[in-house]
């Protein structure tokens, strides 16, 4: 009966934790370049169902019977680098990249990943995140833009009054789940470097939208409800049968 409740209870927790991962997602579908978090359920620990029950039986006439879940867990966070849908919205220093790779962005941290390519020149003339981050260029140094017409190429050539000054710093991974790990809502740290040249193409104007589905998280949503009250409803019937059988034995 305890073993209900404790597998019940995991329910609860394992579900509460997708929901707040799903509001997670939710918050993010009109962030440019943000990548979902998945997650599932996985069987918390077995326990070996011996018969006849109890210390007093004898070992030569146990039985094994099977075995018996302890309730779930949530397995590790995965990311879903999949890419988002492009959304025009002719902005000179809005980049989208089409394909794999991720920019190279200078944070207080070290350098990071993201996909997100709401740029900016700020007062010194530094290309930079919504953030403040420095963009990097191919050799890892910040771009620093003069005035002028910008215009970029789908090398990620970038080109002032026709002039080249600097190209778009890109980064690829053979394996971004195994070797990107979230640092924030939408960067990416990796211990090692770029393992891959395969980068993709820049489009100039355009941004890439949230990999996440509303709809889809929303209905995903409704479910983890329905099974985070299931599952509460089997603790209380788990404590009231508890607290049956204490009151049951206290009249022997």
């Amino acid at each position: 009966m305890i073993k209900g409740l404790y597998s019940a209870a995991s329910a609860m927790l394992a579900n509460l934790y997708r929901h707040g991962l799903l509001a997670h997602n939710i918050a993010n579908v009109d962030t440019p370049g943000f990548k979902q978090v998945l997650t599932s359920l996985d069987e918390f620990k077995e326990t070996a169902m011996i018969y006849p029950p109890g210390p007093t039986a004898g070992f030569a006439n146990l039985r094994w019977i099977g075995n018996f879940g302890l309730g779930v867990q949530n397995s590790a966070d995965i990311t879903d680098f999949l890419q988002g849908g492009l959304r025009h919205t002719g902005h000179t220093f809005d980049f989208a990249i089409q394909g794999a790779g991720f920019f190279r962005i200078q944070t207080p941290d070290g350098e990071r990943y993201t996909r997100d390519g709401r740029f900016y020149r700020d007062v010194d003339g530094n290309l930079v995140t919504v953030d403040g981050y420095q963009v990097l260029d191919e050799g890892g140094q910040p771009i620093n833009l003069p005035e002028g017409e910008l215009s970029v190429s789908p090398e990620g050539v970038i080109l002032v009054n026709g002039q080249i000054i600097a190209t778009l710093g890109l980064a690829a991974f053979e394996d971004p789940s195994a070797e990107l790990t979230r640092d924030g809502s939408n960067y990416f740290a990796a211990e090692g470097g770029p393992t891959s040249d395969t980068v993709g193409s820049i489009a100039q104007g355009y941004l890439e939208m949230s990999n996440a589905n509303p709809a889809q998280l929303m209905t995903q949503m409704i479910a983890v409800a329905r099974a985070y009250e299931a599952a509460q409803k089997m603790v209380q019937t788990q404590d009231e049968l508890l607290g049956k059988a204490i009151n049951s034995l206290g009249t022997f």
